[in-house]
């Protein structure tokens, strides 16, 4: 995730940074899904996992509406 929001903060365009955005919000949504995955089928306690979650989950929310700020802007 950090990779790519580097990445993105390098974009040469709006669109080139859009498109990089988006790839940085489908990878905090993919630790969502594995924090919940690992919680969910017991292999980790949500006590470990919960301020990991809830970290994944705000991150999610960020790069949402940082993508569509850039989306209404360009």
């Amino acid at each position: 995730m950090a990779a790519n929001y580097r990445a993105a903060c390098r974009a040469r365009t709006k669109a080139e940074f859009i498109a990089k955005v988006g790839i940085v919000l489908e990878e905090a949504d993919e630790a969502v899904l594995w924090l919940e995955l690992l919680t969910e089928s017991g292999i980790i306690s949500a006590d470990k996992t919960e301020s990991l979650l809830a970290e994944a989950r705000e991150l999610t929310a960020i790069f949402t509406a940082s993508r569509r700020t850039a989306r209404e802007r360009a």
